[in-house]
């Protein structure tokens, strides 16, 4: 194939790639975008959440207790937090099948007095709803799945995108002119496409590994062979013992006495998996309900790797430079989005009025 054909190729691609997904790509991409500033976004939105009076941590039984008072059911987890960040105990579903993670009713307890400041319900709120859009489309069952390959059809865009930047005469430093063309829409299509294209193939590529770990985990690193146990969808949908035989202070200090430090976070014992499980940032420590012996939880590889594309995708702990990068890398495609709709659209009328001069002219 000649350069020419490889770039009209390449045109076709990159064009019917934009119109196809052009109606998906605007509100995932303006959602991430929003996200990348997510905390700040949710205390805007939810101020008395956070309320807080101060720091002070008292014993996670006096939280369960409080929480208690206000939501009756089954806990699933508690969240401790680091500074003065509330508490949050999170309460079971009424157990019905549903699409997604199971949906969870959550208090959420001002740290030195656990007094309840906000009950809401996991699946509701503006934040959460943009999240459930940015990751799923709201879609049941196979969102995750089409936003994974929207990631990859968004990798062969930034490629093909940048391959069609490139000018065909001189050097690129020609390609980097503002007037490439009469039309703002397309100048701003061409030089928006070239300055977000390496951010948003980095992007796209994080977005399909979030959306397909089992495929690229199994490429970066050679993944531990599993037992007949159930799936993570499975352990997700399990019920939490509403009475399990530790209580919970008793249960973060045999972990405690373990791995050191100060608990962030306190799993129930399930149904399928009869463990507590305590989380102290990177280290997590699991005690038997039935014993109450300790063990801790062997990092993987893998899951550090899985992270490590979480955070390159939400900007979380990476400093502000990435998250404006994110936050154009998210902006960005969707007027890339529109603009080349209106080029494709000019492009269209353009062709038409020649084909029927065209014909007038063969007519007379």
């Amino acid at each position: 194939m000649t350069k020419i054909g490889a770039r009209k190729a390449w045109f076709q691609v990159h064009k019917w790639i934009g119109l196809i997904l052009a109606v998906l790509i605007i509100p995932i991409s303006l959602t991430g975008a929003a996200l990348v500033w997510h905390d700040a976004l949710d205390k805007t939105l939810n101020a008395g959440r956070f309320a807080t009076s101060g720091a002070v941590r008292l014993a996670p039984a006096a939280y369960l207790s409080a929480a208690r008072a206000r939501v009756p059911g089954a806990v699933a987890q508690l969240t401790l937090g680091t500074g003065d960040e509330p508490v949050a105990v999170s309460f079971a579903g009424d157990g019905k099948p549903q699409a997604g993670p199971p949906a969870r009713t959550t208090v959420y307890l001002d740290p030195p007095t656990a007094h309840v400041l906000d009950v809401a319900n996991s699946n509701a709120g503006i934040v959460r709803v943009m999240h459930r859009l940015h990751g799923s489309l709201m879609v049941p069952g196979v969102g995750r799945q089409i936003v994974g390959w929207i990631g990859v059809a968004m990798l062969i865009s930034s490629f093909s995108g940048l391959w069609l930047w490139w000018p065909t005469i001189g050097s690129w430093v020609r390609g980097l002119r503002w007037r490439r063309h009469r039309n703002l829409d397309t100048n701003l299509h061409h030089l928006f496409g070239f300055w977000i294209a390496l951010p948003l193939f980095v992007l796209s590529l994080t977005g399909a590994w979030i959306s397909f770990p089992a495929f690229f985990g199994a490429l970066s690193v050679q993944a531990p062979q599993r037992g007949g146990g159930p799936d993570r969808a499975a352990m997700m949908r399990a019920k939490p013992l509403a009475t399990p035989a530790l209580g919970v202070d008793q249960v973060v200090a045999k972990a405690s006495a373990m791995a050191g430090g100060r608990a962030q976070a306190i799993t129930w014992p399930t149904t399928l998996k009869p463990d507590w499980t305590v989380s102290f940032g990177q280290r997590s420590v699991t005690v038997a309900d039935d014993t109450g012996i300790a063990a801790e939880v062997p990092r993987r590889e893998q899951a550090g790797i899985a992270r490590l594309m979480r955070r390159i995708h939400d900007g979380t702990g990476m400093g502000p430079i990435w998250q404006v990068i994110i936050f154009l890398g998210g902006l960005l495609p969707a007027i890339l989005a529109v603009t080349g709709i209106i080029m494709w659209w000019r492009a269209r009328s353009w062709k038409g009025d020649l084909k029927r001069r065209q014909q007038a002219r063969a007519a007379a």
